[in-house]
């Protein structure tokens, strides 16, 4: 990995480890519906004006249909569900769930036929990251209702797909224009949910901070960056920061939500850099296996 992509990598495990503590505390007060449009809108006035001056729309807008399925399924379906999940479950536990998303994503890669695809190396890199993350964690999962897990299970499968389409299906088109018009769209299909859901009382001051981080630091800077870090590595490399995720979860668990930090966590966060690591390591495919190399950015 380029010195670029493992300062992105570090930005992108951080920026999207702290989301959880933050959903966490604006569900108490917001419904999960209302914190996705509060999130997406203040978001997407971010984007919108960084697009129109970048990109010419002409060329996204013709794959309208991809980009409305990015919509639902990297943004609008997780992210209600996310906030409906930490409503019962600790943030921990939700960060657990979502370091699945790299093992899904190498699977889809695989299914498909998909370029982009880790060997054996990488995949043992990916299990040796995943038992890093349960070691961190240390959750017993049959205490968690079948619904909250199914509700993370689609969370996962979300996450897993968003980037594959971003790679195959919007390659050579603007990111931002696509984060800007996917952030937009679930936007305004979430504002009249969001207004028949609206708290009858002013939300705390933590609420609408941790709004406000969401929205600015986790969402808008947060699409940027991934959208660089997808870009240096790949998609199925680059979800690979899911792994880390957990790490920061924990250590916000521990010091604002007053969680035990145990010596397993701490094995087990050596582990995740390990696996991580192996996980992002080039993998060689020799030239008459590799077929021709899509055009745009992501390969």
């Amino acid at each position: 990995m380029t010195r670029r992509g493992l300062v992105l990598f570090g930005v992108m495990s951080v920026t999207w480890g702290i989301p959880y503590l933050f959903i966490r505390v604006a569900v108490a007060e917001i419904a999960p519906a209302t914190l996705v449009f509060a999130r997406t809108a203040i978001a997407a006035s971010i984007l919108l004006p960084i697009a129109l001056v970048r990109t010419d729309f002409r060329a996204v807008l013709e794959r309208w249909r991809w980009v409305a399925a990015f919509a639902a399924i990297e943004i609008g379906g997780p992210w209600v569900l996310l906030g409906s999940a930490e409503q019962h479950i600790s943030s921990s536990l939700a960060g657990l769930l979502v370091a699945g998303v790299p093992l899904v994503a190498t699977v889809i890669a695989v299914a498909t036929g998909g370029l982009d695809r880790v060997g054996r190396t990488g995949l043992f890199g990916l299990l040796v990251g995943l038992a890093g993350v349960a070691a961190i964690v240390g959750v017993n999962l049959g205490s968690s209702s079948a619904t909250v897990l199914l509700e993370m299970a689609l969370v996962v499968v979300g996450y897993a797909v968003g980037p594959a389409i971003l790679a195959r299906r919007l390659a050579g088109v603007s990111t931002v224009a696509v984060m800007a018009l996917s952030l937009s769209l679930c936007a305004l299909i979430y504002a009249p949910i969001a207004a028949l859901q609206r708290p009858n009382v002013l939300p705390s001051a933590g609420a609408l901070g941790a709004v406000a981080v969401l929205g600015l630091v986790c969402t808008a800077a947060a699409f940027l960056l991934f959208s660089a870090l997808i870009e240096e590595i790949g998609p199925v490399r680059a979800t690979v920061i899911t792994y880390l995720n957990p790490a920061v979860a924990t250590v916000l668990g521990v010091a604002v939500l007053n969680e035990s930090f145990t010596a397993g966590m701490g094995v087990g966060f050596g582990l995740v850099i390990l696996g991580s690591l192996i996980a992002t390591r080039p993998h060689a495919v020799p030239v008459d296996q590799a077929g021709p190399q899509p055009e745009g950015p992501f390969r």
